[in-house]
Order: C-alpha cells, then structure tokens, then sequence
C-alpha cells in the first residue's frame, strides 16, 4: 500500500518506517529540515527495546514534496492540525483520504479542510519518542485501531488495517472510533495531570493521595462525552465504564492500577506532554486536547472546571510562571471541591 505520512515524528515516523520495512511504498513529510536531512542521509531508526533497525525510505519537507496520494497519514502535533491539513490538501487524490494518527478529536478538524467522506479515523496508543534527528524510540506497544467517522464498516479501512498489521498484529477496525478517541481524551487528561510533575507516568498514577484527582478528571471527560451521544471504549488497562459515578466501589481504583502495570512495561517511562515542557520546552497540546473539551462541554450543558483549570496550569507551565512539581499537581487538586459544586 502506498502511504504518505505528513509528520515523522514519534508517531509517523515509528509507523512509517516499520511500514516501509514490511514493503509498503512510504513517504515521509517533516517540516523539520535537519530531520529530513538525517533521514535521507543514514535512514530512519528506530531504537528501543521492541525493535532496533535502519530503513531507508524518502523524506521532504512541505514545500519541496509534490506529487499525490490515496492515503495520507497526518501524524502531527494536534494544535498544528488544520494548517497540516491545509498544507496536504493538495496532495490528496480525488478518492483519498487523510487519517488522523494523533492525540485528540482532530478529525473534526480534518473533515473542515478535506471533507467528512475523505477524513478516516484512527486510534494510537503506542509510546515512542523523537529522540534527534533521524532517531526515534519505540518504546512500548500500545492499542491501534481504525475506523470511519461515520461508523460504517467499509472496503477502504479494512485495507489499511490489513496494511497496519505489518506494523502491529493487533490493529483492529471498529464502528465506535468516536468511543476510543473520547476515551482516550480521559485517559490523556491523566497524562496531562502527571505532567505537572517531574515524576513518571507509573509513579504519578500509582501516588494514593491524588486518585481522587484522576478520577474526577475522568469523570468530567467522559460526561461531556455522554452528553454528546458517545459511549467511550476502553484500551490498555483504562476501563470507561470504571469512572462513571455508578460504577462498582473500587472500580476506578483498579482502572488505575491496571494503567500503572501497562505503564511500568514500557522504557517511555514520561509523557510526550512532559517531554515538550521539561525537555524541547514548547507547547503542548493542552488546547487542541484539552482545551477543545472545555468548548464541547459548554456547548453541550456539561461544565468542566477541572478541565479547564488544568489547561491554565500548563500554560503556566509553558511561560514559565509555575515549575512542574507536585506542588502544581496539588494545585490542581485543590479544585476538587469547587469542581464537584459545579
């Protein structure tokens, strides 16, 4: 099958080059020109502990790419969604479509610029890092799924899930993309929460003292979720069905512990949200994830006040106002009280 991925970082460029190794024709967009540069010279690696080879396989930037294809892979940042997608536009055929291999409800997005009919979702949960140029870490295997916006089950998706077991033999095509995708606005409202701190994701989800926070930004995720009509799914030890007020007592306690145990198994022991504020120091994407839900909620007569007092902590974070320390994640949680008034 043939691919273009329009972003080869962590994401793209650990699917690309593990298509381009299967023997699918893959191309490669970054508009980062040293990491072009580097993958043109020596090859794409790929590092870690779940494969370790070089492949090599054709890079550009935007502006020197041309040419078209069927299926575009957008693997970008999601606040740079809609001029990504503005940008491949062009290079999408007729029949093609774009499918959103990011954090978010980018989708929405997507479907604004190309079109609904042509806008595939998709659902990745596998965790890797860009470390330098032409160098990225796989780090751990994660849920792949993929699906139709609209639900449907169709020819073309089951295609590419054929394509995308070369890359993992557990991908999976499902009716309810919408489900994981709202489930994993949950589960990464979590990841944003232990950001907040220098600890790693297993630690800061195993901490005792802040479950009720990560509880009560679930809960709040996923009843803007219900308010607009989606049943969430679950993936990787995170249990929806856990969170929800009616839940069994202790249930969202061994959600989490299951999210320790499936986070202890990976050498990516920090979030790609820790990473852009302690290492790159760069925005995240707390408002194309977070902030977006924030937005739906109101829209949808749902508040979300935690939610909303965590995009302020990172942006905090972002211009240097506050440090990452648990004394921030306890800023957080002292919204719990006036949370649950709302």
């Amino acid at each position: 099958m043939r691919f273009l991925i329009w972003g080869a970082g962590a994401i793209g460029g650990t699917m690309g080059a593990h298509l381009a190794r299967a023997g699918h024709d893959v191309t490669l967009v970054d508009n980062v020109q040293e990491h072009v540069d580097a993958v043109n010279s020596a090859g794409l690696h790929i590092t870690g502990p779940i494969a370790d080879f070089v492949t090599r396989v054709p890079a550009f930037t935007p502006d020197t790419l041309r040419g078209e294809w069927d299926i575009i892979v957008l693997a970008t940042k999601a606040h740079h969604t809609e001029s990504a997608a503005r940008a491949l536009h062009p290079h999408l055929s007729a029949s093609g479509c774009v499918i959103s291999a990011q954090n978010g409800l980018n989708e929405l997005a997507i479907a604004d610029v190309v079109g609904a009919r042509r806008t595939v979702g998709a659902f990745v949960n596998f965790g890797a890092d860009y470390i330098e140029s032409g160098v990225i870490l796989y780090g751990g295997h994660g849920a792949v799924v993929l699906g139709e916006i609209d639900g449907r089950i169709t020819p073309r998706v089951e295609a590419i899930r054929d394509a995308w077991l070369d890359f993992d033999p557990r991908a999976i095509v499902t009716p309810n993309i919408w489900g994981y995708l709202w489930g994993k606005e949950a589960y990464g409202a979590m990841l944003f929460a232990t950001a907040l701190t220098n600890e790693s994701i297993a630690d800061a989800l195993a901490m005792p003292r802040y479950r009720e926070l990560y509880i009560a930004l679930a809960r709040e995720i996923l009843a803007v979720a219900q308010a607009r009509g989606v049943s969430p799914e679950g993936f990787d030890g995170f249990d929806p069905a856990s969170y929800l007020p009616l839940a069994p007592a202790g249930a969202a306690e061994r959600s989490l512990d299951q999210l320790v145990a499936h986070n202890r198994k990976s050498v990516k022991t920090h979030s790609g949200i820790w990473r852009d504020l302690a290492v790159r120091k760069r925005r995240t994407e707390v408002d194309a994830q977070l902030g977006i839900i924030v937005t739906l909620g109101t829209q949808a007569g749902v508040q979300a006040p935690l939610t909303a007092r965590l995009v302020e902590l990172i942006h905090e974070i972002e211009s240097g106002a506050r440090a990452q320390s648990l004394e921030t994640l306890d800023a957080l949680a002292a919204t719990i009280p006036n949370a649950a008034h709302q």
